[in-house]
């Protein structure tokens, strides 16, 4: 039975890559590595042995990787068996293409990209992962105690790795929280429901991913309805089935320098960026500020 995390890279990011193992493995996740005993005589047995054990696999996504021909073997193994990939992205002003840009399409990277900016950089990017790893595969993995040394005056404990029931969603300006009302829009025949912005998380706050063709659906894990937009009266909404109006694309927010997992959420069909301008949803046309959403 697959039972790890294999961290995916190419070697001139060894360091970095190690540094991060350790912290993984020191938060109680099963984290495989190929200088840590994961390589033992053939090495491309050893590799395929590291692949076909593998829950979720980490590509560290630079140009150095996606011109290596043993991370192309091994991430097209992965990929033919289905594993589960949270993609790393470790280099600025750039973007995965050829088979790299094929195999990531639609995933969402965690940002590296400052990482090594300073240690408090390092620490909200291995959150950041940390909790992209649980929400995918959080079901899936054996995640142990964290195993800390006794000290007189113990550090306050760091959050208790948990797969959350689903995405919530953060506007990053208002701080207002996705939220499926449960109540029916104006129209008694209309089988929308509302979907507005509440102060505080909660239930209702949480919305499941599933997988689409060529986008996402977010199901409400309370009210088991779609997140959805109307275009026509710039109104968004949840509804009962999955539409067009419901097919969404995730993107990481690129120009964010927070790294607090900030996403864009555009609506498929319609083009238009999901926003919160005034204290209301809308849709937008073009990016800007009022788009950007925080994951929790």
């Amino acid at each position: 039975m697959p039972s790890h995390i294999m961290l995916s890279y190419q070697w001139d990011d060894q360091a970095l890559v190690k540094k991060i193992h350790d912290r993984l493995k020191d938060d109680g996740l099963p984290v495989w590595m190929d200088i840590e005993g994961g390589v033992t005589g053939n090495i491309n047995d050893s590799m395929a042995a590291g692949v076909e054990e593998a829950v979720v696999i980490c590509p560290f996504m630079t140009p150095a990787y996606q011109a290596s021909r043993s991370c192309k073997k091994e991430l097209n193994y992965a990929d033919s068996r289905e594993v589960i990939m949270v993609p790393v992205m470790l280099t600025k002003n750039w973007e995965a293409s050829e088979w790299l840009g094929l195999i990531t399409a639609g995933l969402l990277w965690v940002d590296f990209r400052n990482a090594e900016k300073d240690e408090e950089e390092f620490e909200m990017c291995v959150r950041s992962l940390e909790e992209e790893i649980m929400f995918n595969a959080g079901n899936l993995l054996v995640v142990e105690e964290p195993q800390g040394e006794e000290v007189d005056h113990p550090e306050p404990s760091k959050p208790c790795l948990k797969r959350k029931p689903g995405r919530g969603f953060r506007h990053a300006l208002s701080k207002l929280y996705l939220h499926d009302s449960g109540e029916q829009l104006t129209h008694p025949t209309d089988d929308r429901n509302t979907v507005e912005l509440n102060e505080s998380p909660g239930d209702h706050s949480y919305w499941e991913e599933i997988k689409g063709s060529g986008c996402k659906y977010y199901r409400n894990v309370v009210t088991n309805r779609y997140l959805g937009f109307d275009p026509s009266s710039d109104k968004v909404h949840s509804e009962a089935s999955p539409s067009v109006s419901e097919e969404w694309l995730l993107l990481v927010d690129q120009t964010d320098q927070s790294h607090q997992r900030a996403v864009i959420i555009k609506n498929k069909h319609s083009g238009c960026f999901l926003a919160v301008q005034d204290g209301h949803l809308i849709g937008l046309m073009s990016y800007n500020e009022d788009c950007k959403w925080f994951l929790e």
